[in-house]
């Protein structure tokens, strides 16, 4: 029962929005004349509505029976985009729809507090209707912005795959790996394409033809559980790095989010997961450091750290275990999932020339024109978000991530495909 009160506080609020909106409805439609075109408007918000509901006790029900079958994630995913797509527009109406209620609330108020005042006036009246059934409509209209911005997220946002290209100086960094071409991925979470290989193949493919030095993912291969992977083993081992591939884990692959029968379940999936990061090619990074070897016998290190997250997120990161044997002399290249690791370890404790993150996904939504705005609510929960950031002379990327999670979409914020070209000063 306890697991349900959330579920029944969302629909009540839901509910809320819907009357409120519903009563702007009936005053944009009360001039139609024709009465079957009024009911069906009726009908169809009311359809739509009680679909979101069904949805939301769906997998609510699903996932408290401890369901976590690829079914019923995928009711889940889509019922979630469903309930967006629905209460965002509804919401954009109910704002429009509020201004003229508290206008009319402080009119009343007014009129009682102040005696011998003129008659309010009338209302306002544009083109033959009152500013109620104006503001009412361009709610309306303006609530189709947020609809078919999701609508295409969901439809096409989510693989409209980008390469962004970055050229990154470094003093420290070899000659000989001047113009060293790095491609980062990260943040899959494979089961949210449940087994569509097409929908990810051209993002493979986009890889490849970048003809990348090496290949560095930045954890979140999966949403839970290693079996997520099945079928994919062969796809993901198809790409192709000069001098290698290699990988760390996030948040999500350690199976912390659902409920195992036993600890011992648990570990044998991440022991899994592992596996499977061999069976596809990458050489997984727990806590360590490899040299990169370059063709005039220089290297540089690469060093991989697991997990650490600020606040609620887990720590199995160890950057001091990580660090051993390193040269501080030596160009180092970080890879670490959670970009608040950046600024509670890394720049204070070492001196990483580069670190690469993931983790935030942009928050899968977000407004970006280069050179004019960059904005996603990422930003009130992580200021260090998406693309480069620099302190001294230590940088850090945070990628903008390759899949979604939770709501099968994107809006503004593409899956991202990172291609580093390495300068040496």
């Amino acid at each position: 029962m306890r697991n349900l009160i959330p579920t029944l506080i969302l629909i009540v609020i839901i509910l809320a929005i819907d009357l409120y909106a519903f009563k702007s409805l009936k005053l944009v439609v009360s001039e139609w004349q024709k009465s079957i075109f009024r009911n069906g408007a009726f009908v169809l918000y009311w359809l739509s509505s009680l679909m979101a509901y069904g949805l939301i006790i769906y997998a609510m029900v699903a996932f408290s029976r401890g369901g976590s079958t690829k079914a019923n994630y995928y009711f889940f995913f889509m019922g979630f985009a469903v309930i967006l797509l629905i209460l965002v527009p509804k919401i954009v109406v109910v704002l429009f729809h509020l201004v003229d209620d508290v206008t009319h609330l402080f009119r009343w108020i007014a009129s009682k507090l102040f005696i011998n005042t003129t008659e309010p006036e009338s209302d306002i009246q544009i083109n033959s209707i009152t500013r109620w059934q104006f503001l009412s409509q361009l709610g309306w209209v303006l609530a189709a912005i947020p609809f078919l911005s999701i609508l295409y997220g969901v439809a096409r946002g989510r693989f409209n795959f980008r390469v962004i290209e970055e050229n990154l100086i470094f003093s420290n960094l070899p000659q000989s790996a001047d113009g060293l071409k790095v491609v980062q991925i990260s943040d899959i979470h494979i089961g949210s394409f449940f087994n569509n290989y097409g929908s990810l193949e051209p993002a493979l493919k986009q890889i490849n033809k970048l003809e990348p030095d090496l290949i560095l993912f930045t954890g979140d291969m999966v949403n839970n559980y290693a079996d997520e992977l099945e079928g994919w083993i062969d796809y993901m081992g198809s790409l192709k790095a000069r001098l290698g591939k290699f990988s760390i884990l996030g948040n999500h692959d350690y199976g912390d989010y659902v409920s195992w029968p036993s600890e011992e379940k648990k570990r044998k999936n991440l022991e899994k997961l592992k596996s499977y990061h061999a069976d596809m090619g990458f050489q997984l990074l727990l806590n360590e450091k490899v040299e990169i070897s370059l063709p005039d016998g220089n290297s540089f290190e690469l060093i991989g750290v697991e997990n650490w997250g600020a606040g609620r997120f887990s720590k199995y990161g160890d950057l001091k275990e990580a660090m051993k044997n390193t040269d501080p002399n030596n160009f180092q290249l970080l890879l670490s999932h959670d970009p608040s690791h950046w600024d509670v370890e890394v720049i204070k404790q070492t001196e990483i020339d580069l670190t690469l993150s993931g983790h935030t996904h942009g928050m899968q939504f977000g407004v970006e024109v280069p050179g004019i705005i960059k904005w996603s609510p990422a930003k009130y929960r992580y200021p260090r978000w998406a693309g480069s950031y620099e302190v001294d002379n230590q940088k850090l990327y945070v990628n903008r991530g390759l899949g979604y999670i939770g709501f099968p979409g994107r809006v503004g914020m593409s899956p991202e495909i990172t291609l580093f070209t390495l300068r040496s000063a």
